[in-house]
């Protein structure tokens, strides 16, 4: 095998950690002391039956947001509010439960020591729509929540009603067999997550401003992000990888517009305003942020190359050696590539009215996802030195990225127990989330926040999250109640 192609699977694998995710530390960093009194190791109840079927029923209910709240359709919030009434009883009997913001659900777990910082577990209400003219090319209908060929069919399957009802289901079973916390525990299902919701109407910012006025700190915060994948290239590494997100890149929409005459089109001046603008989109196609190896890549790296067969395993821990070629190689693998740097994205364009004239006002959008480090300000430096005076430049909406959580804490630690106790082979490791997740919004209360949802998947099912015939594969629903249960228990068991 050539060096260059054994470095491209190597880093291939690592790529694996997910689509649209990066690493930022590998599982060599951890300093955590085992956790006391877990009990991770016991074997746990788990009613299937019952999680498919109200995973069915949550499915089957539409619960699509909107930024303009006068838009949405707040019936079937509130049929889904009623749903997980009927499906939790004890949960909703024993649990105070009010309603944040519009249609965001605070469930309120109390304990008897309120003087102990208590957890939150975090998950959403909402889903994205299903875009219009693809109805048809399901192979089951969107809200059916049909069970077929060995999967759970629909919008919300993976994002990320499985991991809410997943939460109920861990809920209700322990306060079935009567477990008592030892500290207090929060349930926060925000309403309008996938909208990007900022603001008064963020279901996420307002728990968190609920839990700030109160002068409540959180031990910790569990939210999606992450999950539980196949890593298999044949006769280089099988097994599973569990990324647990520790941070989320930020994300900024710019505008950029350059301004003409305008006339028709029979007479067109060397650029037209479109022209003009398509130069400047070149140029910073061309001229990406930088792409930088740290040493938590190293050790990234380093971390999944244990688990590789000879000669890649060699090379991976020669990386450091390799540098320039890497470097190379890295920026040819987009997954890995956006591990490295703040990514560069022109997403929409907007000229002229009609065919036969010249536009006025050229307008694109340009999306980034911005490298912890970095910040909005460093983004529109970059874009105005290179897009020059003739271009306007005008921000649409942002944030900056988040804090890093800690990999020495109790709640990462367990997590890590945890999923080694379920899976002694699996590969345990941190990472930094693409996309971006309600857990961000807690950072005032919290300084460790975690994003993971421990179903098992390969790349291919993850890619229907947003896409046709979403599902997830029944086989993988009671490992993630019972990573729940073992979860909530070794951080209120002290």
């Amino acid at each position: 095998m050539k060096k260059s192609k054994i470095i491209k699977t190597g880093l291939g694998v690592a790529a694996l950690a997910g689509v649209g995710v990066s690493m930022v530390r590998a599982a060599t960093t951890y300093k955590a002391k085992p956790i006391e009194n877990a009990n991770i190791g016991e074997e746990e109840k788990v009613d299937v039956e019952r999680f498919i079927k109200n995973l069915s029923d949550a499915i089957k209910i539409p619960t699509i947001a909107n930024r303009d709240e006068s838009l949405v359709d707040w019936a079937p919030f509130d049929e889904f509010h009623a749903m997980l009434e009927k499906a939790y009883p004890i949960m909703h009997e024993k649990l105070d439960k009010q309603i944040i913001s519009t249609r965001s659900l605070l469930y309120h777990w109390k304990s008897e020591h309120p003087e102990k910082e208590p957890i939150a577990l975090l998950s959403h209400q909402d889903v994205v729509p299903v875009t219009p003219g693809t109805e048809d090319d399901w192979k089951y209908p969107a809200y059916s929540g049909e069970i077929a060929e060995g999967f759970l069919w629909g919008r919300g399957a993976i994002d990320m009603k499985n991991h809410l009802i997943g939460v109920c289901e861990a809920v209700e079973t322990l306060l079935e067999e009567g477990y008592v916390p030892e500290r207090d525990v929060y349930i926060c299902f925000g309403h309008n997550e996938e909208v990007m919701a900022e603001g008064e109407i963020c279901g996420a910012d307002c728990m968190m401003r609920w839990f700030k006025e109160r002068g409540i700190k959180l031990d910790s915060v569990l939210d999606e992000g992450g999950a539980i994948l196949e890593a298999k290239v044949d006769k280089v590494i099988d097994g599973h990888l569990a990324g647990v997100g520790i941070a989320e890149k930020g994300h900024v929409d710019f505008e950029i517009s350059v301004n003409a005459k305008g006339g028709h089109s029979s007479q067109p001046p060397k650029h037209s305003a479109l022209g003009e603008l398509s130069r400047i989109v070149c140029k910073l196609e061309n001229n990406q942020f930088k792409a930088e190896l740290t040493p938590q890549l190293y050790s990234l790296f380093n971390e999944i190359g244990k688990n590789t067969t000879y000669p890649v395993r060699c090379v991976m821990s020669n990386l450091p050696v390799l540098k320039p070629l890497i470097t190379k190689i890295c920026s040819e693998i987009p997954p890995v590539a956006s591990m490295m740097r703040t990514t560069t994205a022109v997403t929409m364009a907007n000229g002229s009215p009609a065919p036969n004239v010249l536009p006025q006002k050229a307008t694109v959008n340009v999306n980034f996802r911005i490298m912890p480090g970095q910040t909005i300000e460093d983004v529109e430096a970059h874009i105005r030195k290179i897009a020059g005076p003739k271009a306007e430049i005008k921000m649409v909406s942002g944030k900056n990225p988040s804090k890093i959580s800690p990999t020495d804490s109790r709640a990462f630690n367990a997590i890590r127990e945890i999923c080694k106790e379920m899976d002694p082979k699996a590969i345990v490791a941190p990472y930094l989330v693409m996309g971006g997740t309600d857990a961000r919004n807690y950072e005032d209360v919290c300084d460790n926040i975690y994003r993971y949802s421990p179903f098992l998947m390969d790349t291919a099912l993850l890619l229907t999250c947003h896409g046709t015939n979403e599902r997830i594969p029944l086989t993988s629903l009671k490992d993630g109640v019972v990573f729940f249960k073992k979860y909530i228990k070794a951080l209120t068991n002290d």
